[in-house]
């Protein structure tokens, strides 16, 4: 690059030496830090004296390169003066400079300005997901507005019910929009509130609406109805009822019960309940038991019912009016009406009886007959016939039925049968003895029996002789007849006991005898 040095002098300003750029003017007019002086014996060649130059205004530089100890001054589009000579220039421009300025370094460039960053806006949607009995479950969603600087995350406080100090939660910021405070305590009540941050700030919060008490709901309400309760549960009267019916729910739900609509009479019916489960038992049922059950188990505000039906059953009543409608050959038509009394139960059929006037028993003739008349069939010409109908439910048969007052009568035809006649055989006989009695030997102090056999008609009457004296009420003797076997027991006989005994059977025919002796010895 080609400098050209020119030198110019303006009264009424100070004096300074410019360095001006000839082939780039708008880089503008620099300052020269010292002045130039002339080498000693040498002397500034001279130039011709030329025409003055239109001087063009420079552009002020937009960052200047050093500090400068006085103003510039101000360049003008007027002519200069007439250059003085040659010689004398350097001299006059020394004087013109005045003393040396001091060498100063560049200060340096001040740092670009850092846009200002705004906070984001508060988190949305904040609520509640889970509550135990020492920790809560909170969920959000992220704020409209993040800013430039984006999101650092999420700063999460509580505060108990009736303060006003703010506990934090997390001393730094988390990303996810799910959190759960743990280390509460069961039965306070908890406000939360949660703030979004970045490099420009913390939001405003996001706060629930309503206090939330810590306590434990894992599991809501629900009842289990077991599969036999899901329809009509028929129950027999007088037998006891036990119903179990399991339920879920933590903490423990309140359980309660009502039939029809009404509380249930704690005299009649017990309730149990359980953590798992609610027991009803009823000890005797009765027909005014039935009805409809519900039973409903709750938590807070979460609830769950669940109803069944119970059908106290008895044995209906007896049939009403029950007629004798014709009698015909072999058979009888009866007719009657459905009991008052159903039981608490449909009628499912009628049950017809018979009863013979010979044997005085009852048979059943017909069984679930759905009509209220039947004929009766296949009945005993010349027998004479009562019928009784018996209702019949899902209990059973009723206790006791209808019965017609007349007797039906099934008459003979005109053939008559007159069985043979017949001589009865006497079988009168006079006693006799068809076993005899045996002599026997025994010895003092060891009972023995005498036996024999006898028959005769009518039965005979048995008489024992000891030597021709009959025995009569001796205790020692004791004489027993059983189906025709006659027999003597001696008891404990002595030498004094021996002789000759007879056996004598007697009836209005006649009688019969048989002897024997027996003899009692000592022991030697």
């Amino acid at each position: 690059m080609c400098l050209r040095r020119s030198y110019k002098y303006q009264p009424g300003s100070p004096s300074t030496v410019l360095l001006q750029r000839g082939e780039n003017p708008s880089q503008g007019i620099m300052p020269v830090k010292a002045p130039i002086k002339k080498a000693p014996g040498k002397t500034l060649p001279t130039k011709p004296a030329k025409e003055p130059e239109a001087v063009v205004a420079p552009v002020e530089p937009q960052t200047p390169l050093g500090p400068v100890t006085e103003p510039a001054p101000k360049v003008t589009t007027e002519a200069p003066a007439p250059e003085a000579p040659a010689e004398n220039a350097p001299a006059e421009a020394a004087a013109l400079a005045g003393p040396q300025a001091p060498t100063t370094a560049p200060a340096p460039a001040p740092a670009p300005e850092i846009p200002k960053e705004d906070p984001p806006s508060q988190p949305v949607n904040l609520s509640v997901e889970e509550v135990t009995d020492s920790s809560m479950a909170l969920k959000w969603k992220a704020p409209e507005k993040v800013g430039a600087a984006g999101l650092d995350g999420y700063l999460l406080e509580y505060s108990k019910e009736g303060t006003d100090t703010w506990v934090p939660v997390n001393q730094e910021p988390i990303l996810t929009t799910r959190y759960k405070i743990q280390n509460l305590t069961t039965g306070d009540k908890v406000l939360v509130r949660v703030k979004a941050t970045n490099r420009g700030g913390v939001s405003n919060p996001a706060v629930l609406t309503q206090p939330v008490q810590i306590k434990e709901i894992v599991d809501r309400p629900k009842i289990r109805l077991p599969r036999h309760l899901r329809e009509t549960l028929v129950c027999v009267g007088g037998e006891a009822i036990n119903l179990l019916i399991p339920f879920q729910g933590k903490p423990r739900p309140q359980v309660s019960w009502s039939k029809n609509g009404q509380p249930l009479d704690p005299k009649q019916v017990s309730i149990r309940n359980g953590d798992k489960d609610t027991i009803l038992f009823i000890r005797k049922a009765e027909r005014t038991d039935s009805g409809k059950y519900e039973v409903t188990v709750q938590i807070d505000s979460l609830q769950d019912k669940a109803t069944f039906e119970i059908q106290v059953i008895e044995r209906p009543g007896a049939p009403q009016g029950i007629k004798l409608v014709d009698v015909w050959g072999f058979n009888v038509a009866l007719e009657w009406t459905p009991p008052k009394d159903n039981g608490n139960s449909d009628i499912k059929g009628f049950t017809v009886q018979k009863l013979d006037k010979k044997t005085g028993e009852w048979f059943t003739a017909l069984e679930h007959c759905h009509l209220t008349n039947c004929t009766v069939s296949d009945l005993v010409m010349g027998n004479s016939y009562y019928f009784r109908v018996l209702a019949e439910n899902q209990c059973g048969l009723s206790e006791n039925g209808a019965v017609t007052k007349d007797c039906a009568h099934i008459k003979k035809t005109g053939i008559m049968y007159k069985p043979l006649a017949y001589p009865e055989h006497d079988f009168s006989e006079a006693p006799k003895f068809t076993h005899a009695l045996n002599d026997r030997s025994t010895t003092t102090g060891y009972s023995t029996k005498l036996f024999c056999s006898v028959r005769g008609t009518p039965k005979p009457k048995i008489v024992w002789l000891k030597n021709q004296m009959e025995i009569r009420e001796d205790p020692k003797y004791r004489a027993l007849t059983n189906q025709g076997i006659c027999s003597l027991e001696i008891r404990k006989p002595s030498p004094f006991d021996g002789g000759v005994y007879t056996c004598k059977a007697i009836n209005s025919l006649g009688e019969a005898s048989v002897v024997c002796k027996l003899d009692v010895k000592v022991p030697q």
